[in-house]
């Protein structure tokens, strides 16, 4: 579940980065779910 998340924000953000108008908002978005990724896996937990 928390995979399908990050590649769909992966997917906004790259479509934002080429028009360039929420390009900041997806990035910002991207980052968070990044970082949540690697605070399960350092911490070992198994997604729902």
């Amino acid at each position: 579940m928390l995979w399908t998340i990050v590649v769909i924000l992966f997917v906004l953000w790259l479509l934002g980065f080429i028009s360039g108008t929420v390009g900041g908002l997806i990035h910002i978005l991207l980052v968070i779910a990044i970082i949540v990724v690697l605070i399960r896996v350092i911490q070992g937990r198994k997604p729902i």
